[in-house]
């Protein structure tokens, strides 16, 4: 079952990425551009666990928790960026 689960599973994150990367070129306003960056981080790290579960190695959940981090920290500083224009006061 899970031999068949896995494949649909990152078959299925991978068309969201690819929503995403359109979402993030084409949309109309910066937020609408951010949020997109911000699910395409959720969506790779979707991607990465899936594929440390398929190939059984456990470096795959590490550099998960790296780009978890990486993503928040960004997201934090773009959205200081766009309300304040400024990142560092």
């Amino acid at each position: 079952m899970l031999s068949i689960a896995l494949p649909v599973t990152l078959a299925l994150v991978i068309m969201a990425l690819l929503m995403n990367l359109y979402r993030l070129t084409v949309g109309p306003t910066l937020p609408d551009r951010v949020m997109a960056l911000d699910t395409m981080y959720v969506n790779s790290i979707a991607l990465i666990v899936l594929l440390g579960f398929w190939l059984q190695d456990k470096t795959y959940f590490e550099a998960a928790l790296l780009i978890a981090m990486l993503g928040f920290i960004s997201t934090v500083a773009v959205c200081k960026y766009i309300l304040r224009g400024d990142i560092i006061e």
